[in-house]
């Protein structure tokens, strides 16, 4: 048998009928556990190490916390529902949004719309042409064989996504793609999703070293 010392702050003014008609529910308190020249109390139990967290949690309320009303300042009702909320596709990322088909009826994306996304999609720039908004972004690679691993690389994310950007290898060591929807003569929701899915490839090990000037 075990024996521990349990420290309550003394908030209340302790009432002496609870000393001598302690709750059933509770465990019994000694009237000689309580000092006065102390402003906690303190509760002596004797209890089996194995139960140790048994008999721990939530209390009555004191009268003069019923007297006060304290219920009616606690914001909300017995009754209230909780609900776990799933967050809309409005509140996810674009990368993590999935591409939907386009209808040729379908409108381009507006002006506005697009000066909104486009800010959301890092290393794209819009392009104006005549034959709608487009969005474009270059690479500076070391050599050739990087340019082509990064190509692979944007070819199997745009596969997986079902909406594909024109490619372009450039130059030794430039890539270029554009996204835009052929099918409404624009931009939609599927480019910027697609740009944001090419934007978390990791292109670190393709980038040119930097030269150490001693």
């Amino acid at each position: 048998m075990a024996t521990a010392n349990l420290v309550f702050p003394l908030l209340h003014p302790i009432n002496p009928r609870f000393l001598h008609n302690p709750s059933p529910q509770r465990f019994p308190l000694s009237p000689n556990a309580f000092s006065s020249s102390s402003s906690s109390l303190v509760a002596t139990r004797a209890f089996n190490t194995n139960e140790f967290l048994g008999d721990f949690g939530a209390r009555d309320p004191f009268p003069a916390e019923l007297e006060s009303g304290f219920g009616e300042k606690v914001i909300g009702n017995v009754d209230s529902e909780h609900k776990i909320l799933i967050p809309n596709i409005s509140a996810l990322s674009l990368s993590q949004q999935q591409c939907t088909p386009i209808s040729p009826l379908q409108s381009p994306m507006s002006e506005e719309d697009i000066q909104k996304l486009v800010r959301k999609v890092v290393g794209w720039r819009l392009l104006k042409e005549e034959g709608g908004f487009k969005l474009q972004c270059l690479w500076k690679l070391r050599d050739f064989k990087c340019g082509v691993e990064l190509i692979n690389r944007i070819s199997k994310v745009a596969e997986h996504a079902g909406h594909f950007p024109s490619i372009h290898l450039e130059q030794p060591n430039q890539v270029r793609a554009e996204l835009w929807t052929a099918s409404i003569g624009g931009l939609s929701m599927n480019d910027f999703i697609v740009a944001a899915k090419i934007d978390e490839i990791r292109t670190s090990d393709l980038a040119p070293k930097k030269r150490i000037w001693a």
